[in-house]
């Protein structure tokens, strides 16, 4: 069965601050308690809404347990790989 206890509330602020810090506007579904459902909604600088989501744990590299998040932006049909906070939030800002 898949479990999400990877997306810890500390994780889920690291990824709040990684967004922040690159200067994207960002809102999270209040879901962390039930990461499974949990969701955030990432505008680009160019206009386009990405979202990110938790990897089940059995997504997750054993080598790097660091990447948990993917994104998807439907505006150019792409799905990132499994990517640590910060990456994922570069990836986002330097979309083009």
């Amino acid at each position: 069965m898949a479990s999400f206890e990877h997306a810890t509330p500390a994780r889920c602020d690291q990824l709040g601050r990684a967004l922040t810090a690159a200067g994207l506007a960002w809102r999270d579904n209040g879901r962390q308690d039930t990461p499974q459902y949990l969701t955030y909604t990432v505008t680009d600088p160019h206009g386009r809404t990405w979202r990110i989501s938790p990897a089940t744990n059995f997504q997750i590299p054993p080598s790097n347990a660091a990447q948990i998040w993917q994104a998807s932006c439907a505006g150019l049909t792409r799905t990132t790989p499994l990517l640590s906070a910060r990456k994922v939030a570069e990836l986002i800002k330097d979309a083009r």
